[in-house]
């Protein structure tokens, strides 16, 4: 479990600070129970919204397949987040509503591929507003200043879980140069002792000759 005090530390914050959170605020203070509950009002929102027969995963993953045709069940699992197992039982039972199609793979003749029927795209069309809507509503939960933040946040998440780095976070620098051999610092050489001030030397005048 990913504890707050984590996050708001860092990358490299604390644990122990985290844990001393969590036992002080309780659930409160666990992010993943906070995005348990996030997810469960977004689900909430958009089944009050949508039409009843499609819901919000279905929805996943009829835009999914919208995007392009002939999409493999692995395809579907990296565009969704959908684990395979659960996106495997909705597949079937969208091909049951007839919702999706199935076909074989032109590039691999033992893969099968799936797509929108006819049905589908109608489905999709009559819930594209009403999940815009949901989308909405959750967002209205959060201060203006703050909904651009939230996006962003949300957006980091999903590409660490595609396993990526998002922009804003830079990976550490390395203390060891490319080569392996710890890089060796410039020794700097000791300031050069000031110069003697040579003063010119002053001839001395000779004494003008007296005419006798």
């Amino acid at each position: 479990m990913v504890y707050a005090g984590v996050l708001v530390g860092g990358a490299g914050g604390d644990m122990s600070k985290g844990k001393n959170r969590l036992e002080a605020d309780g659930l409160g203070g666990s992010v993943t129970h906070l995005l348990h509950r996030a997810l469960q009002l977004a689900l909430d929102l958009h089944a009050e919204a949508g039409p009843a027969e499609i819901t919000q995963r279905q929805y996943t993953v009829l835009a999914a397949a919208a995007a392009s045709d002939g999409q493999t069940q692995n395809d579907l699992v990296r565009a969704t987040g959908i684990d395979r197992s659960t996106l495997a039982d909705l597949v079937a039972r969208m091909l049951a509503k007839g919702l999706l199609e199935r076909q074989r793979s032109v590039t691999d003749a033992r893969a099968n591929t799936v797509r929108l029927s006819e049905a589908g795209r109608r489905a999709l069309t009559a819930s594209s507003g009403p999940a815009a809507a949901a989308d909405e509503r959750l967002l209205g939960y959060l201060p203006p200043k703050r909904r651009d933040a939230f996006l962003k946040s949300l957006t980091a998440l999903a590409v660490a879980a595609d396993g990526g780095v998002p922009a804003e976070i830079k990976p550490p620098k390395e203390k060891a140069a490319k080569d392996g051999k710890a890089k060796v610092a410039k020794v700097k050489s000791p300031p050069k002792a000031p110069k003697p001030d040579k003063k010119k030397k002053k001839k001395a005048k000779k004494p003008k000759e007296v005419a006798a």
